[in-house]
């Protein structure tokens, strides 16, 4: 699943630690603001590694976890989604509008290839995100992207493709709308 290749999300250790992450969210999701040690706690246990200084707005959900890294100084606003199957690694001074979904998962675009013996196939790629990002409301970056630092991103766009640093990019598909 990590290297890009076909994958049944099925598989009995894949769902164990799919459902190991639902807890966790769960229970993160049942949080008050006022717990910030546990919020804290509950993070710390469920992504690969956190920065200093980040902070999520229930409600918020992912699909392992242990696959999401962030740098310091990272705002979630609520109801963000972020499918890892892959790494999502985001640097340092980002901030996600609400409703921002990044999806590592994929399927074929060949249909013989996206059931295989009655169960589904799942491809993923990774995403990353460089340092000093706003992510607009209701923003989707899909599989495989890479965005640079230095960028915002216009709520309501579609990323389909990597985004160089220093740039201002809205629209579906999303596109330069200036050099900084």
């Amino acid at each position: 699943m990590l290297k890009g290749l076909p994958y049944d999300a099925s598989d009995k250790e894949l769902r164990k630690l799919f459902f190991k992450c639902k807890d966790k969210i769960e229970k993160y999701n049942k949080t008050s603001y006022k717990q910030k040690k546990l919020r804290e706690q509950i993070i710390k246990k469920l992504f690969c590694s956190i920065g200093k200084n980040i902070y999520i707005e229930p409600f918020f959900y992912c699909d392992y976890g242990m696959n999401i890294s962030t740098g310091d100084n990272v705002y979630f606003n609520t109801n963000c989604v972020l499918l890892d199957c892959a790494e999502i690694k985001i640097g340092n001074n980002v901030l996600f509008g609400p409703g921002v979904h990044i999806y590592t998962a994929y399927h074929s675009i060949k249909p013989q290839e996206r059931f295989v013996n009655n169960k589904i196939i799942d491809i993923a790629a990774p995403v990353s995100i460089g340092n000093n990002v706003w992510i607009g409301g209701n923003v989707t970056i899909l599989p495989g992207i890479k965005i640079g630092d230095n960028v915002t991103i216009g709520a309501g766009s579609v990323v389909t493709k990597n985004i160089s640093s220093n740039v201002v990019v809205a629209g579906n598909p999303c596109k330069i709308i200036k050099k900084l």
